[in-house]
């Protein structure tokens, strides 16, 4: 990791924050990219401060301009870029039935365009580079999630897109990595939106049982140096990776019985 650039979206909070301070102590200049300006700015003075290199710039992945800018700014300041990060990325909680259908335009708008946006503006420097684009999906990209329609939809999205752009580069030496955290002790519940677009405020979960943000950062940074392909990140990811392929029926039924056992499950 030492003296590579590395962009990370999302960075304010989360896995993404966890990723900007794990990569910065392994020699890693550091860009953190989040709309929370004022959070961001002072992490990457926090890390400074350490003698670590990292800036801030305020982003929102939902708007084309601004990830153009995020790109600009880091290669205005570090002259290259060698890891992309796309780790912006918002929930929902809700039956489909019930669903505003803003809601569903959100989390497309957020958790794919808003990648799609940064690898489009940074994909010829990393590709200067052989570097990597590392997408933050989820296991709702590999089997749906009942409640979870556009978050689902979302992640399914974000893991054809990558899969092809590996594809259409298999002779460039670019490395694209799929990345997929079980549950992990974060916000993202937290500001999950519900079936009116409005933030749920309380997680369903048990936050306290999950995996740490810090523990899939460092899986996801090894992940990267090994240039993995793809990096499920839980025994339960693994298993539910397997079932899919073997018995999607049995795991339909799972996953259905599973979540509606969440405090007020919108499944009966």
């Amino acid at each position: 990791m030492k003296n590579k650039v590395v962009i990370i979206t999302g960075a304010s909070s989360g896995i993404g924050l966890a990723c900007a301070r794990n990569f910065a102590s392994k020699g890693a200049r550091v860009v953190l990219a989040a709309r929370s300006k004022s959070v961001i700015e002072k992490e990457a003075n926090e890390l400074n401060d350490k003698g670590l290199a990292a800036i801030a710039v305020r982003t929102d992945v939902t708007k084309a301009e601004e990830c153009k800018q995020l790109i600009h700014s880091t290669v205005e300041k570090y002259g290259q870029i060698d890891v992309l990060v796309n780790n912006a990325g918002i929930s929902m909680r809700g039956l489909f039935l019930d669903l505003d259908l803003s809601v569903l335009e959100r989390l497309m708008k957020v958790n794919f365009w808003g990648a799609v946006y940064c690898t489009k503006f940074a994909l010829p420097y990393v590709l200067k580079q052989k570097g990597s684009i590392i997408g933050i999906t989820s296991i709702a990209g590999f089997h749906g999630l009942p409640g979870r329609t556009g978050y689902s939809a979302s992640k399914f999205a974000l893991h054809g897109f990558l899969e092809t752009l590996r594809i259409e580069h298999l002779k460039s030496g670019l490395h694209v990595m799929i990345a997929a955290p079980g549950f992990t002790a974060s916000n993202v519940r937290k500001a999950a939106l519900g079936p009116d677009g409005e933030p749920q405020g309380i997680s369903p979960r048990n936050e306290s049982k999950m995996m740490s943000a810090e523990a899939v950062a460092e899986k996801i940074a090894r992940g990267i140096l090994k240039r993995r392909r793809n990096i499920i990140i839980s025994a339960e990811g693994m298993i539910t990776v397997f079932l899919q392929r073997i018995v999607p029926k049995v795991l339909d039924k799972l996953f259905y019985n599973h979540l509606s056992k969440e405090p007020d499950s919108p499944l009966k």
